[in-house]
C-alpha cells in the first residue's frame, strides 16, 4: 500500500540479435523487487526499449547489472540504425510510479550514474529532471552529434560528463540517464474516417499547437514574423504531442497523442479537451485506448473526476473509481480493459500481494481458526476497525446520494472520502499483523550456538518484537481516528442507516481493545523499561478515549431509532 515504486525505461542500442537482448534482460530478473514488464525490440532502429517497475534500490540495483551487461555485449563502433543513438545502453530514465517524489528519484538518478561512472569506468550525462545543468536537461542537446561525434565533445569543458571520464570509450559510448514523469501513450478514436479532420482536433490540443495561416488554415499563406519564422499558435494541452492517423484494424481515425508528463496534463483532461473540440467540429469521440500500462493514481483521479461532474460522492472503493474511469473514456471499446494487465500496481501486486485481505470471507474464518497461530488477535483487530470504517463510509456514500440532499453531496463525500482511507490503512494492518507474528519466529529460529549468535539473536527478537508493539499500536489509532467520522455519520447522516453507525462504533472500539491486548502481551517480551512505559501510557489513554467516543455515538444512535 505505500510501497515505494519508480519505473526504469532503458533503451540499449540492440534490436535484431533476441539472444543479446535476452542475456540483459536476465540481469534486470535477477533482482528480486523488480517486475520485467515489457521488451520491445526494432530491427529498422536497432533498438529495444524495456520496461521494469520496482523499489528504487531494487530498481538502481537491476538498472546497473543490464547497463553491466549491455557494455560486454553490444559494441557500438559497430552499430548502425534508424533512432539517434551515442551508447550501448542509450537512455535510462528513471520514473516516479507510486509513493515517491520527483526530487527522491532524480537522487536514485544520481546514485545510479555515480556507479556506472565510477565502477564500468566510462562516460554518464544526466538529463530532464536529474540534469546538473539546464544545458543538459533536454535529451536531444545531450546527444546532438550521436555517437560520431563523441569524440570531440567529451574533449571540450562544456562537455564534461557528469559521472565517469571524459574520454571517448569505442565500445560503449556515452549513457545518458534522468529522471522524468510517466509518460502515457493514449489514443482517442472517432467517429470518422478522415485523417485531415483527426489532425486539426490533434493541431487543436497538442503543445505544439499549428503553423498560423493567413484566411484558410489549410491552404492559406503560411505566417512568418520579422526574423522569416513560421509563427505557431499553441494549443490547448501542456505536454501532449498528438497526431490524427487512420487504423485499417478498426476503421476509425484516432488522436493518437503522447502524455509525456501526466502531472501536467492527465490523461482525463486530454480526454475531456478531445471531446469538447470533436463537438465544436461536428466529430463525435468514441472511446479511447491505452498504449502499455499506466499508473494506479492516474485511473483512480481520472474516476474521481467523472464521479465529482457526476456530483456523486468520491469515497467509493478503486475498483468502482477504475470502472467509472473505463466507461467514462471508453476504454473498453476496442478491446477488455482489464486493471490487473493494465495498472502497474496491479500487474507487480499479483494474486499473492495480500494473502489475508485477497482472500474470501469464508477462507478467512477457516485460516483464522486453523491450527496456525496467525492470523491472530491483532489481525482480527484490524479487521474488525476496517469493517467499521468502511459501515461508516457506507452511511457517507449513501447521505451523499440520498434524493433533496443533492447541495450536501460535497460535505458527503469528504466524509466518505476520509473513511475509506481509514478502513483502507486498517486493512493493510491485517497482513502487517501476521507479518510482524512471523518475523518474531523469525527471530527466535537465528543460530545460538556461539556468543555472537546468542547475542544477534537476542536482538533481533527485541527489534522484532518492537514491530510486533507497534503494529497493533498503529491500529488502535487507526480504529480511533475512524471514530471521527462515525460519530459524524450518527450525527448528521443519513438517518435511515445511524444503526449502521451504531454497529460502526462497536467495531472500532472492539479493534481498539483487540490491538490494546496485542500490544500488551508483546510488550511483556522486551527489555527496554522505558521504552515499555510509554508504549503502554499512549495504549491506555486510547483505550479509554475509545471507550467515551464509542458511549456518545451510541447515545446518539439510541436517541434516533
Amino acid at each position: 500500500m505505500n510501497t515505494k515504486l519508480i519505473e526504469c525505461v532503458p533503451n540499449f542500442s540492440e534490436g535484431s540479435d533476441m539472444a543479446i537482448i535476452k542475456q540483459i534482460t536476465d540481469q534486470i530478473e535477477s533482482v528480486e523487487g523488480v517486475s520485467l514488464l515489457d521488451v520491445d525490440p526494432g530491427k529498422a532502429t536497432n533498438r529495444t526499449v524495456v520496461t521494469f517497475v520496482g523499489t528504487p534500490e531494487e530498481v538502481i540495483d537491476a538498472a546497473f547489472l543490464a547497463i553491466k551487461k549491455a557494455c560486454e555485449l553490444i559494441d557500438m563502433s559497430k552499430h548502425q540504425g534508424e533512432h539517434p543513438r551515442f551508447g550501448a545502453t542509450d537512455v535510462c530514465p528513471l520514473v516516479p510510479v507510486a509513493n515517491i517524489s520527483m526530487e527522491e528519484t532524480v537522487e536514485y538518478a544520481h546514485k545510479l550514474a555515480e556507479r556506472v561512472g565510477r565502477e564500468l569506468d566510462f562516460p554518464v550525462y544526466c538529463y530532464e529532471f536529474a540534469a546538473q545543468t539546464d544545458q543538459r536537461k533536454n535529451l536531444a542537446s545531450i546527444r546532438s552529434g550521436e555517437y560520431e561525434g563523441l569524440p570531440d565533445k567529451l574533449s571540450r569543458t562544456e562537455w564534461k560528463p557528469d559521472f565517469g571520464p571524459a574520454r571517448f570509450v569505442p565500445s560503449t559510448g556515452v549513457v545518458a540517464i534522468g529522471a522524468r514523469n510517466f509518460l502515457v501513450a493514449y489514443n482517442i478514436n472517432l467517429n470518422t474516417t478522415s485523417t485531415r479532420r483527426a489532425n486539426s482536433v490533434a493541431f487543436d490540443v497538442r503543445e505544439a499547437g499549428r503553423v498560423l495561416r493567413e484566411g484558410d488554415p489549410i491552404s492559406g499563406k503560411i505566417v512568418k514574423d520579422e526574423k522569416g519564422n513560421k509563427v505557431r499558435v499553441a494549443g490547448s494541452l501542456k505536454k501532449v504531442k498528438a497526431i490524427g492517423w487512420y487504423i485499417e484494424e478498426y476503421a476509425v481515425c484516432q488522436i493518437s497523442m503522447n502524455l509525456t508528463d501526466i502531472t501536467i496534463t492527465p490523461v482525463h483532461v486530454a480526454y475531456d479537451e478531445v471531446f469538447d473540440r470533436c463537438y465544436k467540429r461536428g466529430l463525435r469521440v468514441t472511446g479511447s485506448e491505452l498504449v502499455g500500462l499506466i499508473p494506479l493514481q492516474a485511473m483512480l483521479d481520472a474516476g474521481r473526476h467523472f464521479l465529482s461532474k457526476q456530483t456523486r460522492s468520491l469515497g467509493v472503493p478503486d475498483s468502482e473509481l477504475i470502472k467509472i474511469a473505463v466507461k467514462s473514456m471508453g476504454l473498453d471499446e476496442l478491446k477488455p480493459f482489464i486493471p490487473e494487465e493494465r495498472i502497474i500496481e496491479y500487474k507487480m501486486a499479483g494474486p499473492d500481494g495480500k494473502p489475508l485481505v485477497s482472500m474470501n470471507l469464508s477462507a478467512f474464518v477457516e485460516e483464522t481458526a486453523s491450527e496456525s497461530p496467525a492470523p491472530g488477535g491483532g489481525s482480527i483487530a484490524a479487521y474488525m476497525g476496517a469493517m467499521g470504517a468502511a459501515l461508516a463510509t457506507m452511511v457517507a456514500n449513501l447521505s451523499a446520494h440520498k434524493r433533496g440532499w443533492d447541495e450536501r453531496w460535497e460535505e458527503f463525500s469528504e466524509w466518505a472520502v476520509q473513511g475509506k482511507e481509514a478502513y483502507l490503512k486498517l486493512l493493510y494492518k491485517v497482513d502487517e499483523d501476521t507479518e510482524a507474528f512471523n518475523g518474531i519466529m523469525d527471530a527466535f529460529g537465528l543460530p545460538k550456538g556461539t556468543d555472537d549468535e546468542k547475542a544477534a539473536r537476542k536482538a533481533a527478537i527485541q527489534e522484532a518484537t518492537k514491530i510486533a508493539v507497534q503494529v497493533p499500536l498503529e491500529t488502535m489509532k487507526l480504529a480511533f481516528d475512524s471514530m471521527t467520522v462515525i460519530k459524524k455519520m450518527a450525527e448528521i447522516g443519513n438517518p435511515n442507516s445511524v444503526s449502521d453507525a451504531g454497529v460502526a462504533a462497536l467495531a472500532a472500539r472492539s479493534a481498539v481493545f483487540g490491538a490494546y491486548l496485542n500490544v500488551k502481551i508483546n510488550l511483556g517480551d522486551l527489555s527496554d523499561e522505558v521504552y515499555k512505559s510509554n508504549i503502554i501510557k499512549e495504549a491506555d489513554a486510547l483505550k479509554i478515549d475509545s471507550a467515551l467516543l464509542e458511549k456518545e455515538i451510541l447515545a446518539i444512535v439510541e436517541s434516533k431509532i
